[in-house]
């Protein structure tokens, strides 16, 4: 029987409904309010736990350092937008910090209070600093939206912790992060121990992509450093960019100091072999200087040139250095084995809308943003985390406020070094377990250093119990950390 010409379309019409329909459902569930907190999006993951008593709750923001202490180091960040020169003489859009990318060093000794006035010149979109690797209290952190609002045009903000860890860090803007940090708003961040590095020769190569072009402390291609026959000299290599940086040494044998700001326990010495630095990752390398020649420090497509006359540059040796299994094992203050709260962070990607935007988004536990699960935790936990990316891509992760030490890849256990990190690369089809004390109260982000990626959804956070969130995403601050 033939169906007529009204009820054809009819079917039509119905056919379209049940198909559409469930589209325009998760359409509208994944928009966004135009102004939140990170705290009521997804669901609380106590890791195995039962959940604390949250009626009584502390801001985020009440955790500073001392009012009453006054500051060691004191200096002065004036951000703003425009053209600039960078060191070598070229130049470029992006933003600067005192009229500079990078921005100034900060150098502190361990145990000094730091003092950072962040002023915002004229970037219409805000600007924050975050503290890349120093475990600061929540206040302090830098994230828009989560520990502060951004600091508009004309405004100014105060930064003040105290710079009880030693090491190499960097700060960078977490306000609409993925294209600040790109822009250049960052900078280097030193800590040293009271009694100095140990080494005569203490040098920074911070590797920047500036228009597509690598730099060494905002010098196109090669940077220079002095030293003499014999010397020890240490590297602190910073990588600001978005994806992992292989870092090799000609001239000399090195040891692997320091990876993120932590000593690595007993280094041996090595060459011929690379040290892959994370996006957000920092590595310290020494080496004595040799009797004649110089020593060249690869960073991927640049270099840093200690001393006279350094060897050319060769290519990526074709071993890389494991910290899984380098150096020597120490106690980590810690029984990793008999954990309070257990968490998986399994990171996917499937189709789908993210803020009513249709595309191929990441996802977190097979949860997409809003639905991503928030960590939770409670002060004095011991944590463990199984991170499995099946995701297709690579992720440097990156936890703020706290290090994380690994206890194995792939199934394989750790057997060097206590491996402390704050940026970890998890490659596809990797699967890492790693363990930390929550031992710094507030609200932490938790999310891939490429930066796009967390753009895409590839973010969410670590809360403490009876912590609460005064700020909001968007709202009348225009707070985007991402």
């Amino acid at each position: 029987m033939r169906l007529s010409r009204r009820a054809k379309a009819l079917t039509a019409a119905a056919a379209t409904v049940i198909v559409l329909a469930p589209i325009a459902w998760f359409w509208q569930a994944s928009l966004l309010p135009d102004a939140y907190s990170v705290t009521d999006m997804g669901r609380h993951d106590h890791g195995g736990h039962m959940g604390g008593d949250e009626a009584s709750t502390v801001p985020v923001d009440a955790f500073t350092a001392p009012a009453d202490r006054e500051a060691d180091v004191r200096a002065t960040l004036t951000a703003e937008a425009g053209r600039f020169t960078l060191a070598s003489g070229r130049e470029v859009d992006g933003y600067t910090l005192n009229g500079t990318s990078p921005g100034p060093e900060i150098h502190a000794e361990q145990g000094q209070l730091v003092e950072v006035t962040l002023v915002n010149a004229n970037v219409s979109g805000g600007v924050t600093l975050h503290w890349h690797g120093v475990d600061v209290p929540g206040a302090m952190d830098g994230a828009a939206g989560i520990t502060q609002d951004a600091v508009a045009p004309g405004g100014e903000f105060a930064y003040r912790f105290v710079a009880e860890q030693a090491g190499t860090f960097w700060y960078h803007s977490h306000q609409v992060s993925h294209e600040q940090v790109l822009g250049g708003l960052l900078g280097p961040l030193v800590i040293t121990p009271a009694a100095g590095s140990g080494a005569d020769v203490d040098a920074l190569a911070l590797a920047h992509l500036y228009d597509g072009r690598r730099t060494v402390n905002g010098r196109d291609g090669e940077d220079q450093a002095a030293a003499d026959p014999g010397d020890t000299v240490r590297v602190r290599v910073v990588n600001t960019d978005f994806g992992v940086m292989p870092v090799w040494v000609d001239g000399a044998a090195f040891r692997l100091a320091a990876v993120d700001g932590t000593d690595v326990h007993e280094p041996g010495e090595v060459e011929g072999v690379a040290v892959e630095v994370p996006a957000g990752g920092r590595a310290d390398l020494v080496f004595t200087m040799p009797a004649s020649g110089g020593v060249r420090v690869n960073l991927s497509s640049a270099a840093l040139l200690v001393g006279d006359d350094p060897p050319p540059g060769s290519d990526r040796p074709a071993d890389t250095l494991d910290p899984l299994h380098y150096g020597t094992t120490a106690p980590i203050g810690f029984d990793p084995a008999d954990p309070d709260r257990e968490f998986d962070f399994a990171i996917g990607r499937r189709p789908g809308f993210l803020d009513g935007k249709p595309g191929f988004w990441w996802t977190i536990n097979g949860a997409m943003v809003p639905e991503a699960p928030m960590f939770t935790v409670a002060y004095g936990d011991v944590v463990r985390m199984r991170i499995a990316n099946d995701s297709g891509d690579t992720h440097p992760m990156h936890l703020h406020g706290h290090h994380a030490v690994v206890l194995s890849r792939d199934g394989v256990a750790a057997t060097g070094s206590p491996w402390w990190v704050d940026s970890l690369e998890v490659r596809d089809g990797e699967v890492y377990e790693i363990a930390f004390l929550a031992d710094n109260p507030g609200i932490w982000m938790d999310h891939c250093h490429n930066l796009p990626h967390a753009v895409e959804g590839l973010v969410t956070h670590l809360a403490y119990e009876g912590v609460s969130e005064p700020f909001r995403i968007g709202g009348p601050a225009g707070n985007d950390p991402e």
